[in-house]
């Protein structure tokens, strides 16, 4: 884990709320100078801590308002399937994120379609036609509440 003090915890809360203020606005809002945010910043990138900006789409004003959670068993479960597997879905346009997880399944994959019958397509016809799935069990989301900014871990002492 990174080591954090309290300026760099604030930069981080002030950059995840709007990555794109200006250095100035940061210095200000974290009681700094310019110089010294920017010093700070550079730092965030350089450690590893800040690994990019993203652009935040709303889903529905490019023609994809269903998101569904999509969980997959794949067989067997060997590293080689599961590496795969993981290539292939990610790269899939109707996909948002994959998690590679512990449990009864093996993975849960975000997607965002058009409409019902788009993701019973991408079910039907894409999933359920690989070999390795052994099971799929589809969630749609109703709704999709994020958080913005996340604080660093506060080190136990």
């Amino acid at each position: 884990m990174a080591d954090l003090d309290e300026l760099d915890t604030a930069i981080l809360r002030e950059l995840q709320a709007n990555a794109r203020r200006t250095n100035r606005d940061i210095a200000s809002a974290v009681g700094v100078s310019p110089t010294t945010a920017l010093d700070r910043t550079r730092a965030l990138h350089e450690r590893g801590v800040i690994r990019g900006a993203t652009l935040d789409v709303d889903l529905t004003a490019i023609g994809r308002p269903v998101q569904a959670l999509i969980a997959l068993r794949v067989r067997p479960p060997s590293r080689r399937v599961i590496e795969a597997f993981r290539g292939w879905v990610s790269g899939l346009p109707e996909t948002l994120a994959v998690f590679v997880t512990s449990g009864t399944e093996d993975f849960l994959v975000h997607v965002a379609v058009p409409d019902n019958e788009s993701l019973y397509a991408f079910v039907i016809d894409r999933l359920t036609e690989r070999p390795e799935v052994a099971d799929v069990r589809t969630s749609v989301i109703y709704e999709h509440l994020r958080t913005r900014v996340v604080d660093p871990a506060s080190r136990r002492r």
